[in-house]
């Protein structure tokens, strides 16, 4: 069973300047008068003298503020104690508090959970939390924030009720099925739903890019053996991270980096040389190669400029018309051409056009539009849920009871995806990848 009342350290784990400890539930005010001895006023900062409860010993004295509920974080009360960020500080703290009755330390995202159960955030907006606080880049932290506030949350809201009206509608027409009603109410209904499901559509279609802000854009280099396939993806990475050999198929498994490019997370990929081999090992290189390339949001294929214009058309072929085309090793060979990007990996020569192009095709598959899309495989598959059912509503022609059922399936799909309804089964998933005290 879960404690009334927790706490648990809210900022960073090791030395700070101030760390931050949290308190919520009912003992929450005690836990302040066991070590402060008052109650201060409401919402404002107050600075306290903070003791051990029996023996009057000084822990520390720092900031403290007291939040009564319902106004608080998590609806419940909540006591927060800035003190200083030293280890021994932070565990006389939590020692202390673990030493009064009713107090427990919290569970991962226990906090979080709290919020959710008392309604200051549905679960869309405790999957952004999440994402806020492993935010890397400037791209993730946009749309986790663009998330925290509701606006995902209020479109999924908006479609929902405008279901639950089909619906009502729909019931109408059952329970006045001798009157004109039927087929006036039907009429509105599907109107609505007509509207409804080009929209929904439209923000599956779109929601992979969500989940690549969230994840990271794929990007995988593709080419020959010895293009120089490694010695740029060092030169995008700005350091070694693949070696670089003058030996071809020195590259056999697949090189991952991952970077911030123009605020997108990108895991760009160095392959294997495409090309035939009785080399076992190579072979099986070659064909993580491609597989790479098939599952990657951009490919990047390069080609060597001594060859040029006679192009690798396995190359051209694994990379696909899409491709961001490189021709490498400017340096030994000048090439200019339409549609393909020069550059020189081991002087530098063109890499800043390069980079500029990838930001932009990253910032692409990854783009945010102005509606807020969905950024998670669990909101994805809860509207692709919703979309079926309404298109079984617009097509069938059956009884109004299992077309009324439609929709009621529909309305409930978007409630899981908010946590509206029937959620509890997806709690322990949502919230186990929190930290603690958040």
């Amino acid at each position: 069973m879960r404690a009334d009342t927790i706490f648990a350290l809210s900022s960073a784990a090791g030395p700070a300047g101030v760390a931050v400890v949290r308190v919520s539930g009912p003992g929450a005010g005690g836990a302040i008068q066991a070590l402060a001895g008052r109650l201060p006023r409401p919402r404002h900062a107050t600075i306290a003298a903070l003791r051990r409860p029996g023996t009057a010993e000084l822990l520390d004295r720092g900031l403290l503020l007291w939040f009564p509920g319902p106004a608080s974080v998590t609806g419940e009360d909540v006591a927060e104690f800035q003190i200083h960020g030293g280890r021994a500080v932070v565990r006389a703290m939590l020692e202390a508090l673990a030493a009064l009755s009713g107090l427990a330390p919290a569970e991962p995202g226990e906090f979080t959970r709290r919020a959710f159960e008392h309604g200051k955030l549905d679960l869309t907006q405790v999957e952004a939390l999440a994402d806020l606080v492993k935010a890397e880049t400037e791209g993730q932290r946009r749309q986790a924030q663009r998330q925290l506030e509701g606006e995902l949350g209020q479109r999924l809201e908006r479609w929902r009720s405008e279901v639950l009206r089909a619906l009502a509608h729909v019931e109408a027409a059952i329970d006045f099925a001798e009157d004109e009603v039927p087929t006036e109410a039907l009429a509105a209904a599907a109107a609505r739903v007509h509207r409804l499901v080009p929209e929904m559509r439209e923000a599956l279609g779109e929601a992979r890019r969500g989940e690549r802000l969230r994840t990271g854009v794929q990007v995988a280099i593709v080419g020959a053996p010895n293009v120089g396939k490694s010695s740029l993806l060092n030169a995008i990475a700005g350091r070694d991270a693949a070696i670089v050999s003058a030996r071809a198929g020195t590259t056999r498994d697949v090189v991952e980096v991952h970077l911030d490019l123009g605020g997108v997370p990108v895991v760009l990929s160095d392959t294997a040389g495409l090309r035939e081999s009785g080399d076992e090992i190579e072979r099986e290189g070659v064909r993580r190669a491609v597989e790479r390339a098939e599952q990657a949001d951009v490919r990047v294929a390069v080609f060597d400029a001594t060859a040029w214009p006679d192009l690798d058309e396995r190359t051209h072929a694994t990379a696909g018309p899409d491709a961001v085309r490189v021709i490498n090793k400017v340096d030994v060979r000048s090439i200019s051409g339409v549609g393909v990007w020069p550059v020189s990996a081991r002087t530098g020569e063109g890499m800043a056009p390069l980079l500029r192009e990838l930001e932009r095709v990253a910032g692409e598959r990854a783009g945010m539009s102005e509606e807020p899309g969905l950024t998670s495989v669990r909101q994805r598959s809860a509207l692709r849920e919703c979309v079926a059912s309404l298109a079984r509503f617009l097509e069938s022609d059956g009884e109004l009871a299992l077309r009324a059922e439609d929709l009621r399936l529909a309305a409930r799909s978007l409630g899981r995806i908010t946590g509206r309804v029937d959620v509890e089964e997806l709690l322990d998933v949502v919230f186990r990848d929190f930290c603690i005290g958040k």
